[in-house]
C-alpha cells in the first residue's frame, strides 16, 4: 500500500508505454503506481498522506549533468558580479564584499562578465587595487577559465613580468610594459589557486548546503557534480545527518587515474544518494575567454586559434588517461567546446573503444559546442553522451559570432543536429557559469532567444528543439548519462520517487513563456526537500 499519493495532476511520465495520467502513488523511496485518481486512492494506506496537485504539472525530478556543486555554493555566499554592467559598478560591488571580509583573508569567486560591460573590456588588477588593499582577491570570469586578481595576489604567486606563460595557459600582458594586467588564462590560473588557502571542511559545508538548497528550490532531484572532489567530504557529512536533499553522482578529475586506488569513491547511500561517476577532463578551454581550440582562427582575432589544456601536455598524455579509465570499467566525462577540440575527442574516444573490450562505455562530451558537421554522427555511432548545457547558448548568442563568425555559428550549440543524427542529449547547466534553473534550460534550447533581447526569434533558429526533448534532456537523458534510467528520469513503478511539480504546463504554453514557470514542490525519494 502507498505511504502518500499525489492526485488531481497533470503528470508527464517520460513513458512512452503511458506518457500520462494524473494521479502517482509511492511506497517509502520508489513509486508505486500511476495511474488515474481512482486506481491511486485504492492503493492508499489508512492514513496516507494525500497530495492534492489541484492540475499542477508532474514531471520525473530533473536532473543537472553538469555542476560544480562547491563553486556554486561559493558563489552564493561571496561577492555578486554576474550583473556587473560597467567598470564602476565592478568596483563596487568588490568594494562592498571587502566591507565583510576581514584583512589579510582571500576574497574569490564572482563569476563576472566582460560581455556585458559597457565598453565590453577585460578588467585590469588596477580596478579593484585601491579598493583591495588589504586583501589578495582572485575572481572568476563565468566560464571559470579567466581570472582577474590584484596586485597582492600576484606578489604571493610570484607572478611578474618574467614569468613564462605555462602549457595550456596565459598570463595577459601590457603590451607596453610586458607587466602582467591580472587576467589569467586557464593553466594560469593554477599559478594563484596554488597560493590559495583550502577551504576549511566548515565552509565547505557551508557552500554545499547552500548549493543544495538552490537545487531543490528549482526542482532538481539529482545533480552530476564534474568537480566532485571539491565537495564530496560535504557531502558525506551531510548525508551520514540525513540532510542531503539531491542525489550527487561525483566526477574526479581524470589525473587522479593513477592513484585512484587511494582513494575512497565507494557508492553510499543505499537509495543512490551518493555515487561515483568517474574522471573529469579538460581538452581545451572557452569561447568567452578565446581558449577553446578551433581548426581555424578566431574571426576576431587571426593570430590565434585558442589552444590545447594543460591536460592535453606532453601529447598523448590525455589519450593514455582515457584508455587507462576505460580498462579500469570508468565512465570519462571530458571537456572540449572548440571544434578541434570536439574532432580530437572523438579520435581519442575511437581509438580507445577500438582497442578495448565491447562494453556499454557511454563515453561522455561535456560542453561540445562547436563542432563540424561531419562529427555529429560520430556522437551516435560511438555512442558518445552530448552533455550539453542551453542557456550557454542564449548566453554566447550575443557575441559568439563576432569571435567565430556566421559559418562556424550554424553548428554551435546545435542541439537539433544531435537529435537527428541520434546521438543522446544530457542537459545541464555548468553552475555557477550558468543559472541553475532547469526550467530556463528548457525554455533555452525552444526557443534560442538571445538573454539580451535581440534575436526574439532564436540565435541559428533552425537548431531549435522541442519543449519534450527539452525536458526529456534535463530527465531521461541525464538519467541515461548516470547508467540509471531503470532508477530515474521517468515516473515509473518501481523507480524512485523523485518528482517536480510546476504550476505551469509547460507543453501547453508558448515555448517563450516556458521561463515564467515556477517549482512548487520538489519531492526526493518520497520525501518533500522543497515546498513553495
Amino acid at each position: 500500500m502507498a505511504d502518500s499519493i499525489i492526485i488531481n495532476a497533470n503528470v508527464r511520465t517520460g513513458d512512452p508505454a503511458k506518457p500520462e495520467a494524473e494521479a502517482v502513488a509511492l511506497r517509502g523511496d520508489r513509486i508505486l503506481l500511476v495511474g488515474s485518481n481512482a486506481e491511486v486512492k485504492r492503493a492508499a494506506s489508512r492514513g496516507a498522506e494525500i497530495i492534492d496537485a489541484e492540475g499542477a504539472l508532474v514531471l520525473p525530478g530533473f536532473i543537472d549533468s553538469h555542476v560544480h556543486l562547491a563553486a556554486g555554493g561559493f558563489g552564493l555566499l561571496g561577492p555578486d558580479l554576474r550583473e556587473a554592467a560597467s567598470k564602476e559598478e565592478f568596483v563596487a560591488r568588490v568594494a562592498a564584499r571587502v566591507r565583510d571580509v576581514p584583512p589579510g583573508e582571500w576574497i574569490s569567486a564572482g563569476t563576472w562578465d566582460n560581455q556585458k560591460f559597457q565598453p565590453v573590456e577585460m578588467p585590469r588588477r588596477e580596478w579593484i587595487d585601491a579598493v583591495t588593499p588589504d586583501h589578495p582577491v582572485c575572481l572568476d570570469r563565468m566560464d571559470l577559465h579567466t581570472v582577474l586578481v590584484n596586485t597582492a595576489a600576484l606578489r604571493r604567486a610570484g607572478i611578474d613580468r618574467t614569468t613564462t606563460d605555462p602549457p595550456g595557459g596565459e598570463i595577459a600582458r601590457d603590451p607596453a610594459t610586458g607587466e602582467p594586467t591580472g587576467i589569467l588564462k586557464d593553466a594560469a590560473c593554477d599559478l594563484i589557486r596554488a597560493v590559495i588557502p583550502e577551504p576549511s571542511s566548515a565552509q565547505k559545508k557551508r557552500a554545499v548546503e547552500a548549493a543544495l538548497r538552490a537545487a531543490a528550490a528549482r526542482g532538481l532531484t539529482s545533480v552530476h557534480d564534474v568537480a566532485g572532489e571539491e565537495s564530496l567530504g560535504a557531502c558525506r557529512d551531510l548525508l551520514r545527518e540525513g540532510r542531503l536533499t539531491v542525489r550527487v553522482r561525483f566526477y574526479l578529475p581524470i589525473a587522479m587515474i593513477d592513484r585512484l586506488a587511494d582513494v575512497d569513491v565507494r557508492a553510499e547511500g543505499g537509495s543512490g544518494f551518493l555515487r561515483f561517476g568517474g574522471l573529469k577532463g579538460f581538452v581545451d578551454g572557452s569561447l568567452g575567454s578565446q581558449t577553446a581550440w578551433f581548426e581555424a582562427p578566431y574571426a576576431d582575432d587571426p593570430s590565434s586559434s585558442g589552444f590545447p589544456a594543460a591536460g592535453m601536455f606532453p601529447e598523448g598524455l590525455m589519450e593514455r588517461r582515457i584508455r587507462a579509465a576505460d580498462a579500469a570499467g570508468l565512465q570519462t566525462a571530458v571537456h572540449a567546446i572548440g571544434d578541434r577540440a570536439v574532432a580530437a575527442l572523438l579520435d581519442l574516444y575511437e581509438r580507445t573503444a577500438a582497442d578495448g573490450r565491447p562494453r556499454d562505455r557511454r563515453f561522455r562530451m561535456e560542453h561540445a559546442q562547436h563542432v563540424r558537421p561531419a562529427d555529429f554522427p560520430r556522437f551516435a555511432r560511438l555512442g558518445v553522451i552530448a552533455s550539453v548545457q542551453p542557456y550557454h547558448l542564449v548566453d554566447d548568442g550575443r557575441w559568439a559570432e563576432a569571435k567565430i563568425g556566421p559559418e562556424r555559428a550554424r553548428t554551435s550549440f546545435a542541439f537539433r543536429s544531435f537529435l537527428e543524427a541520434g546521438a543522446v542529449l544530457a542537459f545541464g547547466s555548468d553552475w555557477p557559469v550558468a543559472p541553475l534553473d532547469p526550467i530556463l534550460g528548457v525554455w533555452a534550447a525552444a526557443t534560442r532567444a538571445t538573454i539580451d533581447g535581440r534575436r526574439p526569434e532564436g540565435w541559428i533558429p533552425e537548431q531549435k528543439i522541442s519543449v519534450e526533448d527539452a525536458v526529456r534532456a534535463f530527465t531521461a537523458g541525464g538519467a541515461y548519462a548516470e547508467f540509471a534510467e531503470r532508477d530515474k528520469g521517468r515516473l515509473v513503478p518501481g523507480a524512485w520517487a523523485d518528482l517536480t511539480v510546476l504550476d505551469m504546463d509547460l507543453f501547453r504554453v508558448p515555448p517563450e513563456r516556458v521561463r515564467e514557470a515556477r517549482v512548487l514542490r520538489t519531492i526526493l525519494g518520497g520525501r518533500t526537500v522543497f515546498e513553495a
